[in-house]
């Protein structure tokens, strides 16, 4: 009977191991293949066909006329939430939530949001917009308001989009079943 020496188990993933992790993105590529060998170089054919066929496309790309994409902002006709300051941005339309801040960026799709929270400091000028996804975490953004009189504006408006988009794919949802 042949047994192996060392440990069977995979190492472990996720934020308590890499603090970079981010579910739902795939890690890079860790330079084997499956068989467990290094991955071969490609073939200098292989390359240079490969550019070829890229610049191809591009010519075709640049040839042919684009054609408008269907969720143009122009074609939706609903309410639409953005609020930003010098660092931090957050945008909730129809598409769903998107927010950055600094050089990081997230999108959320109406149907991957759980609930979404607001919160503002008793003094001070921060909105803090929570987003909760189904898998029991959150994902919070502050916004720094140029006066607190924004706040109730910034509520207002936010409620109006999430009454639109939130609700009705929750509908969508019970219809289903």
């Amino acid at each position: 009977m042949e047994q192996r020496i060392g440990s069977s188990s995979q190492p472990l993933e996720g934020a308590g191991f890499d603090p970079a992790f981010i579910p739902g993105l795939t890690s890079p590529a860790s330079g084997r293949t499956e068989e467990g060998g290094p991955e071969k170089e490609p073939e200098v054919a292989d390359v240079e066909e490969a550019d070829e066929a890229a610049a191809e496309s591009e010519e075709t790309a640049e040839a042919s006329p684009s054609e408008p994409e269907e969720d143009t902002e122009a074609d939706i006709d609903g309410p639409v939430f953005e609020a930003s300051d010098r660092r931090a941005r957050m945008v909730a339309d129809h598409r769903g939530v998107r927010m950055s801040l600094d050089d990081q960026e997230c999108e959320f799709r109406w149907d991957e949001i759980g609930a979404v929270e607001t919160e503002t400091a008793r003094f001070g000028k921060r909105y803090t917009v929570t987003v909760h996804t189904p898998d029991r975490r959150w994902y919070p953004i502050e916004i720094e308001a140029p006066a607190r009189s924004h706040f109730k504006e910034w509520d207002a408006q936010l409620d109006a989009v999430l009454d639109a988009y939130f609700e009705e794919e929750e509908k969508e949802e019970e219809a289903a079943d």
